[in-house]
């Protein structure tokens, strides 16, 4: 067998000096002492250097010393020896000239990890003080922690299964000496017996990761003609005007989703037939009825080029606006089913222009409820408001004093509705009852822009795309 240590059970035995870390006794002079903490079991040579080279020197207290009193195996966490566990590992792009890492995708491994084999380490942990008030200072502080047990994390090896693991309190051997019948001064040791839970595991297998970076298909669309034998060819209806098979009506009626049917294919689309949701700038992919579920790293890997993160784009065609809408994507690390967003400005359509007797403006300045709040703090002349629920009439000729104009009448407008400040008086510029125009307006308080599908605002290039409306670009 090849030769391997990697320092498991010291790593262990490390951190739990580090739980015993870090503790403070006050002396009768009101000062604060840290207690030092030691490995029990020290060479010859370590104890002489703690003794100044004398025998005559015994080291001083308080202090603590950590030192294994037992490993065992653990049967009751024996698991199939012959299992192994792979997970493939992406790093980032390293650049040896400056010793840093980059944000694009670098090489890739495939770990292949063993089964690790469970023991039990026990572990005391001896309290030397002078005198009982330092052992009181000292226990109290530190058997409260134990309730019933703590964590340790022995590496942050993202492939390391066996980090975790708890140090549960035993037992407590009070003191190693009697009443004194003399005068001399010894020094109490006390002990606390500690387990844990560990694994010690084997080499794991690293493997350089192969993965596909190109793909190349042929798709012809040729004419009706006649073959060889002298036989009629069949018409290919499936790749005629329609490349998708499906007519341009939106589905359901829902002006959030895009439409199927642009007669523009878009390639590297059709990977498991796909449809995806754009929501709250991420991109989701859609299975069947569920949504958020697949994970979009193994999709890369179908596609040429490697993944660069806020540089790979995704495209996105709708019936309503021409072009593609374009977005720089970065994959998210914490949830690999989803892709963050960042559009570009110059993708997204132009916003409508919105007349009024002051201005013709195609932007809005705050999207507010007129039922929860006061505008007084932003009324300036010109300032436009997106209004998310009605507001008025008013009876009795009584409204809420912040929506009162000069000449004390009170607006009324209603959900989905864009007002204005005149300088004097509310006015709506837009009327969402009265129009079922596709209507484009930005939000300039937060840059997002919004679409008015004829019921109501919603966000410019969200919604479902389906297989056809959209690809990406790595």
């Amino acid at each position: 067998m090849q030769h391997f240590y990697d320092g498991q059970i010291r790593r262990y035995l490390t951190q739990i000096i580090r739980l015993m870390s870090n503790f403070q006794y006050q002396d009768n002079k009101g000062q604060f002492t840290n207690i030092p903490v030691m490995y029990g079991d020290m060479t010859r040579q370590v104890s002489s250097i703690i003794r100044d080279n004398s025998e005559n020197k015994i080291p001083s207290a308080p202090r603590m010393s950590v030192y294994v009193t037992g490993l065992e195996m653990d049967r009751s966490r024996t698991s199939d020896q012959s299992y192994v566990s792979k997970v493939n590992v992406r790093e980032r792009e390293y650049d040896p000239a400056t010793n840093t890492y980059g944000e694009e995708q670098g090489n890739a491994y495939t770990v292949e990890r063993i089964m690790p084999v469970p023991y039990i380490l026990s572990v005391n942990v001896d309290v030397w003080s002078t005198n009982t008030d330092q052992k009181l200072q000292i226990l109290e502080q530190l058997l409260c922690l134990f309730n019933p047990s703590l964590e340790i994390q022995t590496t942050d090896n993202y492939v390391d299964w066996t980090s975790l693991s708890v140090v549960h309190l035993e037992n407590i051997n009070w003191s190693n000496r009697s009443i004194p019948v003399g005068v001399d001064s010894e020094i109490d040791v006390g002990s606390i017996s500690f387990t844990t839970p560990i694994f010690i595991s084997p080499p794991a297998k690293v493997k350089r990761l192969g993965v596909i970076t190109n793909i190349i298909t042929s798709i012809f669309n040729e004419e009706a003609g006649v073959i060889d034998f002298g036989e009629a060819r069949p018409t290919l209806d499936a790749y005629q005007n329609n490349p998708l098979g499906s007519t341009s009506e939106n589905r359901d009626g829902d002006s959030r989703k895009a439409i199927r049917g642009d007669t523009d294919a878009l390639a590297n689309v059709n990977y498991n037939n796909y449809n995806i949701v754009i929501l709250n700038n991420t991109a989701l992919i859609v299975e069947g009825a569920t949504v958020g579920e697949i994970d979009w790293q193994p999709m890369f890997e179908q596609f040429s080029g490697p993944y660069r993160s806020g540089i790979s784009k995704l495209f996105l065609k709708r019936s309503d606006i021409n072009g593609d809408v374009v977005a720089t994507f970065t994959l998210d690390q914490t949830n690999t089913k989803r892709l963050i967003l960042d559009f570009d400005e110059d993708t997204l359509p132009t916003d409508t222009i919105i007349t009024s007797t002051l201005q013709n403006k195609s932007k809005i300045d705050y999207i507010i409820d007129p039922t929860n709040y006061d505008p007084s703090s932003i009324k300036s002349s010109g300032v436009r408001l997106l209004l998310l629920s009605a507001i008025g009439p008013h009876t009795g000729g009584q409204g809420p004093v912040a929506w009162q104009n000069t000449d004390t009448t009170y607006l009324t407008a209603g959900a989905n509705d864009i007002v204005e400040w005149d300088g004097s008086n509310w006015t709506v510029v837009f009327d969402a009852s009265a129009t079922s125009d596709i209507t484009y307006t930005s939000n300039l308080n937060t840059g997002v822009q919004y679409k008015f599908n004829g019921v109501e605002w919603v966000k410019a290039y969200e919604g479902e795309y389906q297989v056809g409306t959209w690809r990406i670009v790595l």
